[in-house]
């Protein structure tokens, strides 16, 4: 598990992005429930992640409307198979409104870049 906190602020929210290899959505579920053991991302607004598989693609926005999708685009643009990716978003107070579909993209690019 590579979890790298802290990529992105703004205005109140930060973000931080993990991944790992993973070949299931349960694999997926259980990965994230590995992540929320420490205590700060269990405290997390929103923990969205995404995964392709040999099955197709999976993914959970966690109340994050729209940003499984936007991580999934990216695992499919990378062709990273077989490996979650999950985003995190401690709200900070302030709606970031299409700002947060890009704090997304760039988390995952950070991760991708960390790789």
């Amino acid at each position: 598990m590579q979890v790298l906190e802290n990529v992105i602020s703004d205005r109140g929210s930060k973000y931080a992005v993990s991944g790992g290899p993973c070949a299931s959505a349960e694999e997926a579920r259980a990965f994230v429930g590995r992540l929320c053991r420490r205590k700060k991302f269990a405290k997390a607004t929103h923990n969205t992640w995404a995964l392709l598989t040999e099955d197709g693609p999976v993914k959970n926005d966690d109340g994050e409307s729209g940003a499984g999708m936007v991580i999934l685009r990216m695992l499919e643009r990378a062709e990273l198979r077989n490996h979650v990716v999950v985003v995190t978003r401690w709200f900070g107070g302030k709606h970031l409104g299409g700002d947060r579909f890009r704090h997304v993209q760039d988390a995952v690019r950070i991760y991708l870049a960390s790789r």
